[in-house]
């Protein structure tokens, strides 16, 4: 039986691979492993050591800590109009990689008036 957290630290792993555009192949590759090791981490079939653990996070180029974030479901302020499974809402996932594939100054520009917008609604 799988461990809900060996769930939400696969399924991390698998959207920050995705956002990254990375494919299993790629990742295990960097990792030293088998893409099929990959495919199990991402769905929790099987648990992460921390070593292999920290090799994803440096692959991913994110901090260990990355993978456990709203693993226990502390819900910051403004955030009752975020889906629950944010991560898993395919659109989400489109926009947060497009808005990283804007230049940084005027991804820093677009936050700002998205922002703004935020307050206004």
């Amino acid at each position: 039986m799988t461990h809900p957290v060996d769930v939400h630290v696969g399924k991390r792993i698998r959207h920050r691979r995705w956002l990254v555009g990375m494919t299993q192949q790629q990742l295990a590759e960097h990792v030293g492993i088998k893409f099929q090791q990959i495919q199990k981490y991402e769905t929790g079939a099987n648990r992460v050591s921390a070593s292999r653990l920290w090799d994803i996070s440096d692959a991913l180029d994110v901090p260990v800590s990355f993978f456990f974030e709203g693993l226990e479901g502390g819900g910051e302020a403004g955030a009752e109009n975020v889906p629950a499974d944010l991560l898993g809402d395919k659109e989400a996932l489109d926009l947060v990689r497009s808005y990283y594939a804007i230049p940084e100054n005027q991804r820093k520009r677009l936050f700002e008036l998205a922002r703004v917008l935020s307050d206004v609604a």
